[in-house]
C-alpha cells in the first residue's frame, strides 16, 4: 500500500511539473533591444497581446506590430522623469494575481486588472556606469525600480508567469517559443524564475557594493558566472570557477584548466606582475621554484629552470613578455602543465603545441580584487590584499656596512619572491635569479636549512648571494647560518625586540642588512 501510494505520489508530481500554460499576454519593458525583435515577432504570431512602455514601447511599434501602452492600464502616464512607469496595482496585480485562486481571479475582474502571462525585463546597466567611471548622480539614475519590482513579482509567481530577466535570456525564449508555440512547463517556469532572482540578488549587492565604499560593513559576493571543473583539489571534490574567465585567461590550447591549475595560475599571475624586466617564473604548488629576470628571454627561462629542474616538472611557466621561438624551443624540452604569456610568436606557439594536452594561455591586463575572502569555522575572513611592494626608498640600512647597487637590486628581486611564497619562507638569490627557498616550515631557520640545501644541491655558490625573510628574526641564529653559507647581504621587515643581536652580528662578520618595516606573511 505504502509503495502504491509512492508511485501515485511521483506520478503526480511529475505530472503537475509537467502541465503547461500557454502566454497569452507579455510585458515587455527592456534597457538593451539587442536580439528583441525576433521575440516580438514570435509572440505576435502566436496572437500575444504585447505591454509595454517607453523606448520599448517604441521600438515595438516602429516594427508594425499593435502593442498596448502600459498607461492604458494604469490610467497614469510616465512620472517624475520616467522613475515611475510599472510601480501599479493594475500592472502588479496583473502579474501577480493567482490564477488558481477563486478570490483573487474576482478581484482582478472587479478591478479591470487583465492577466500578463510573461514578463521580459532587461535592467538599467548599473554595473557597467559604474565602471564607465560616471558621476553619482547618472550612477543613481541608473538603479532599476520598476525593472526590479516587475522582476520579482513574475519570479515569486512563477506558477503562472514566465520571467525572462535579461538579454542573456533572449535566445533561450526564442527557441523555446519556436517550439513550444508559447506553452510553457511549470518546470520551465521555475527555471526561470531561479534565474531572476539571482539577476535581482547580484543587482542588488553591486548597488550595496557601491553605496558601502570600502567600508565593508557587510560582506556580499556575488559572481554570476560559474564555470565547472572537472574536480576540486582532489578528484573525489567538486570544483567550479566564479568569474569571468575568459575575459582574462585567453586559452590557446590544450585541456581544460583544473582547480590546481587556477590556483597556480593566480600565483604566478600575481607574482609575475612584480616585475617590468623580462622574467620567467616557475610556479609549483602556488610557491615559486625558479626564477630569473635577464635581458633576453630565453636566457631568464635557462635560469629560471635552473633554480629547481625537479620541481618545475608538471609545473606551471609565466613570463611577462611574449615568448619567442628560441625560448618556446628551450621550453619544449621539459614536461609542464601551462605555460602563460602576454603573447606567443607564431612559430612559438607551433613549437608548443605539439603536446595535445599541454594548456597555453595568451594573458590578458586585469586587476586583482583589492579583498582576498576565505572560510573558515563557520563564517568568512577577509583581508586586504598584500599590494605593497618593497622598493629602494623603503629600505633602512641598520649595519655598519651598505649594500652595493647590485645588492640593493638582488635584495629587491628576493623579496618580491619572499612575499609571495608560503610562510615561513627565506629566499636565496644572487644576479637576479632564484637560487633557493625554503617554503612553508614552521620555524625560520628550518625554511634557511632548507634553501640553503637546495641551492647547494642543484650546484649554486652562494658566496655574494643575498637572503629575504618574510618576517624578523626573533634570535641571530638565521644570519649566523646565511653567513657560514656565503650570504652577503640580507632584507628584513625588522620589528623584533631583538634586532640589535642580529644587526650586532652582521657588523662583526662584514655583513649588511636592510630593514624594509614591512612584514610578508603568507599563509
Amino acid at each position: 500500500m505504502e509503495g502504491s501510494f509512492s508511485r501515485t505520489f511521483a506520478f503526480s508530481e511529475t505530472l503537475r511539473m509537467s502541465q503547461t500554460k500557454a502566454i497569452k499576454s507579455a510585458l515587455l519593458s527592456v534597457y538593451y533591444k539587442d536580439g528583441l525583435a525576433p521575440i516580438v515577432k514570435r509572440l505576435h504570431e502566436l496572437g500575444v497581446t504585447l505591454y509595454s512602455t517607453g523606448g520599448t514601447e517604441k521600438f515595438i511599434r516602429d516594427l508594425g506590430i499593435p502593442v498596448v501602452p502600459v498607461e492604458d492600464i494604469t490610467s497614469y502616464p510616465s512620472i517624475f522623469g520616467g522613475r515611475v512607469k510599472t510601480l501599479h496595482p493594475a500592472v502588479m496585480g496583473g502579474i501577480l494575481h493567482r490564477r488558481d485562486n477563486q478570490e483573487d481571479l474576482v478581484e482582478a475582474e472587479k478591478f479591470a486588472i487583465p492577466p500578463i502571462d510573461l514578463v521580459v525585463v532587461d535592467l538599467y546597466p548599473f554595473e557597467e556606469t559604474v565602471a564607465s567611471g560616471a558621476n553619482h548622480q547618472d550612477i543613481i539614475e541608473k538603479i532599476d525600480i520598476g525593472g526590479i519590482s516587475l522582476i520579482r513579482a513574475a519570479a515569486k509567481n512563477y506558477k503562472d508567469v514566465v520571467i525572462v530577466p535579461g538579454v542573456h535570456n533572449y535566445a533561450k525564449l526564442l527557441a523555446q517559443l519556436a517550439e513550444n508555440d508559447g506553452a510553457f512547463t511549470e518546470a520551465e517556469r521555475r527555471a526561470y524564475a531561479k534565474d531572476a532572482f539571482q539577476v535581482s540578488s547580484h543587482y542588488d549587492s553591486m548597488i550595496f557594493e557601491y553605496f558601502d565604499g570600502n567600508e565593508m560593513s557587510a560582506l556580499k559576493i556575488s559572481a554570476d558566472k560559474k564555470k565547472t571543473l572537472r574536480y576540486g583539489e582532489n578528484p573525489h571534490q567538486e570544483g567550479a570557477f566564479f568569474g569571468d574567465l575568459d575575459s582574462v585567461l585567453e586559452q590557446l590550447h590544450g585541456k581544460e584548466l583544473s582547480y590546481n591549475n587556477l590556483l597556480d595560475v593566480d600565483a604566478a599571475m600575481l607574482l609575475i606582475a612584480e616585475f617590468d624586466t623580462p622574467t620567467i617564473a616557475v610556479i609549483k604548488h602556488n610557491n615559486a621554484c625558479g626564477v630569473a629576470s635577464r635581458e633576453k628571454l630565453s636566457q631568464a627561462w635557462e635560469d629560471a629552470l635552473a633554480g629547481d629542474p625537479v620541481s618545475a616538472f608538471g609545473g606551471v611557466i609565466v613570463t611577462n613578455r611574449t615568448v619567442d621561438a628560441e625560448t618556446a624551443a628551450a621550453i619544449d624540452k621539459i614536461f609542464f602543465e601551462v605555460i602563460l604569456a602576454p603573447g606567443y610568436e607564431t612559430e612559438a606557439l607551433e613549437i608548443l603545441q605539439t603536446k595535445k594536452n599541454r594548456v597555453i594561455v595568451k594573458t590578458h591586463p586585469f586587476n586583482h580584487p583589492e579583498k582576498q575572502v576565505r572560510t573558515i569555522l563557520n563564517g568568512l575572513l577577509v583581508q586586504d590584499r598584500d599590494s605593497k611592494t618593497d622598493v629602494a626608498t623603503d629600505l633602512s640600512t641598520c649595519t655598519a656596512l651598505a649594500p652595493s647597487q647590485e645588492e640593493i637590486d638582488d635584495l629587491l628581486f628576493a623579496s618580491k619572491i619572499c612575499k609571495h611564497t608560503k610562510s615561513n619562507t627565506i629566499v636565496l638569490a644572487k644576479n637576479k635569479q632564484l637560487l633557493a627557498s625554503g617554503t612553508g616550515q614552521t620555524s625560520r631557520v628550518d625554511a634557511l636549512r632548507q634553501a640553503i640545501a637546495k641551492a647547494k644541491d642543484f650546484g649554486f655558490d652562494l658566496k655574494g648571494a643575498v637572503m629575504a625573510s618574510d618576517a624578523f628574526f626573533p634570535f641571530p641564529d638565521c644570519v649566523e647560518i646565511a653567513n657560514e653559507a656565503g650570504v652577503s647581504a640580507v632584507i628584513q621587515p625588522g620589528g623584533s625586540i631583538r634586532d640589535k643581536d642580529s644587526i650586532a652580528y652582521c657588523n662583526t662578520h662584514q655583513m649588511k642588512m636592510v630593514l624594509t618595516g614591512t612584514r610578508h606573511f603568507k599563509h
